[in-house]
């Protein structure tokens, strides 16, 4: 049977909820790689522009992501991390349909930067729709590219907020 997956809106006042995903990203790639530790991965969480959804099942976190909800760039996927053990069941999918479904309250353009080794991620997000619209150098970490993908449904200017 199909896990319920239930995405709870946590507004980073979880301190538990919060450590847990700073963990679980630490845990993980891209930031193995990059070596960005559990207390850097930590300072991701802060910030008033906002939104921190996990996704549950079972009660238990499978998956997160941080969006940007305001300043030029509203509309960031700015973390979006899945528990090694749920990969591959399509959460990160479920999850990247949930961001827009949000983003699209305030934005008609959805923002995701991708490290360039993460060819898994890469693979994802170019079938859901988002295209490479730069290369930042040594962006995150010396020595490392990001790419910076978009997908959109039109320009800021006479958007209609859904």
């Amino acid at each position: 049977m199909e896990p319920k997956i239930e995405i709870v809106n946590l507004l980073t006042t979880d301190s538990q909820h919060i450590a847990d995903c700073a963990m679980m990203m630490a845990k993980s790639d891209p930031w193995i790689t990059l070596k960005i530790d559990y207390n850097q991965c930590l300072k991701a969480f802060k910030g008033s522009s906002k939104e921190i959804w996990v996704v549950e099942i079972d009660s238990l976190i499978a998956g997160f992501v941080i969006l940007q909800i305001s300043g030029t760039f509203k509309g960031y996927i700015q973390t979006i991390c899945i528990d090694s053990a749920y990969r591959g069941k399509g959460i990160g999918t479920k999850l990247l349909q949930f961001c827009e479904e949000r983003i699209l309250e305030f934005s008609p353009n959805i923002f995701i930067c991708v490290s360039s080794f993460n060819s898994g991620a890469i693979r994802l997000y170019k079938e859901f729709g988002f295209k490479l619209v730069g290369e930042l150098d040594n962006f995150v970490k010396e020595g490392f590219t990001e790419l910076l993908f978009r997908k959109t449904f039109g320009p800021m200017m006479g958007y209609r907020v859904r």
